[in-house]
């Protein structure tokens, strides 16, 4: 992408950006996010655009703006021009590149599901197309042992081997090894990062993978802004956005970013469906995820697995379900392997027996469904048989037919391999 300004985005850029040059301080009298929604909003509604406030003749626009915005401050930031020439310079050398929302080329994604609230500013190196691919983002805490960091890979060139690409933040932990598995083994990947972008492009590790189109890194922070709390917490809602379903690798229990990030997810922004790990030991977090209406992430074993996993989207709801909700519809061809739900019990609780029966969870009642409808099957059939018959994938068919057999729901037989109704033996037998 070219890094030529329109001069949409030279106003927004005047307007919000802090155009941090060397040792320069940012202006105090920065736009904020909010700001800036008002008066583009305004100026919409009077069907102007950012780039009338740079014209000879806008003083009577800054009097109509005096309402939202003093018009001395706008004057104040529209009068930076020469540090953004040296800005503009800066990150020319350096191969960023930036768009605004009022750009063609900004993300399609963000707009649709941020809409407003889509970042003002996007500041990017590598192949920006990327963005608007959609596949999975995973997610996790930053300090993970080295079995996570190896499945956390493994996702990564699961998805890499998919074809689809991987989204994530850039940090250290889960973030980098998901990218660094995905881009390793041939994939594409979108990194979102809420701090030091110049910097992370520079990277030798990365220069090769951006120059071969491989990876795209952007932020809505400027390229040599340190690390902030805040940043990193607001840039998740960007990594949600971009995907089309996302993995929950670890998460501490009610604090970090990433249990921020997901719970916003699943109860308020609704862009895609939450995966949470399900083997190994989850911790608290993950199960707390799950009683949220996170899904249990399948045993992935091949691409298509990984593409029907992707095909799980989210259906709106005005609010919280009730725990025998399903909040989620399924494409044609889904992938949901689920599992029992954790226990909310601790450990040596005394409970009386009729209060261990707890409603269903999102996660179990199609489960549920499917075992009704096999428990009728008058004829053993094979797992194909049985896929075609629920309009299943045949590995999610495999899937409920092992559970139910291991339950004792149904037989299976050999010789060739069916599935039917367990059968009623006799006491003679």
């Amino acid at each position: 992408m070219s890094i030529s300004l329109s001069p949409n985005t030279q106003a927004i850029l005047l307007l919000t950006a802090p155009l941090i040059t060397g040792r320069s301080e940012p202006s105090s009298d920065l736009l904020t996010p909010g700001e800036y929604k008002r008066l583009a909003g305004f100026l919409r509604d009077k069907q102007r655009q950012p780039a009338d406030m740079l014209a000879l003749d806008a003083k009577d626009l800054f009097v109509e703006c005096q309402h939202l915005i003093d018009s001395d401050r706008i004057k104040r930031l529209l009068n930076r021009g020469f540090l953004l020439s040296q800005v503009i310079e800066r990150w020319q050398t350096r191969a960023i590149w930036v768009v605004s929302r009022a750009d063609v080329e900004y993300p399609r994604r963000l707009k649709a599901r941020l809409k407003d609230d889509a970042p003002a500013v996007l500041y990017g190196c590598g192949e920006a197309a990327i963005l608007d691919t959609g596949g999975l983002a995973v997610v996790g805490s930053r300090n993970v042992d080295d079995a996570l960091v190896e499945y956390t890979e493994g996702s990564g060139r699961l998805t890499a081997k998919a074809k689809r690409t991987l989204v994530s933040g850039g940090a250290r932990g889960i973030d980098q090894a998901a990218m660094r598995g995905a881009l390793e083994a041939g994939g594409k990947v979108a990194g979102v990062l809420a701090d030091r972008l110049e910097r992370t492009g520079l990277n030798r590790e990365h220069r090769n993978f951006l120059m071969d189109g491989q990876l795209v890194l952007v932020s809505p922070y400027d390229p040599v802004a340190g690390f902030n709390v805040g940043h990193a917490m607001q840039r998740n809602k960007l990594i949600y956005a971009l995907a089309d379903a996302a993995l929950v690798v670890s998460s501490d229990y009610e604090k970090g970013g990433t249990w921020a990030g997901a719970v916003e997810q699943l109860e308020k922004l609704q862009f895609v469906p939450v995966y949470v790990r399900s083997n190994g030991e989850t911790g608290m977090g993950l199960g707390a995820l799950r009683r949220k209406g996170a899904l249990p992430w399948p045993n992935l074993e091949t691409p298509d697995d990984l593409t029907d996993a992707l095909a799980v989207e989210v259906s709106p709801r005005k609010a919280a379900p009730r725990q025998t909700e399903l909040p989620f519809s399924v494409r044609e061809d889904p992938k949901q392997a689920y599992e029992n739900p954790p226990s909310t019990l601790s450990s040596g609780a005394s409970v009386p027996p009729q209060c261990l029966e707890s409603p269903l969870t999102p996660a179990d009642e199609p489960f549920t469904k499917v075992r009704e409808l096999l428990e009728k099957t008058t004829t053993p059939k094979t797992d194909a048989e049985v896929a075609a018959d629920l309009h299943v994938s045949k590995s999610q068919a495999k899937e409920w037919l092992r559970r139910l057999v291991k339950e004792g729901v149904i037989e299976k037989h050999t010789k060739p391999v069916r599935y039917g109704p367990k059968l009623q033996r006799s006491f003679l037998e």
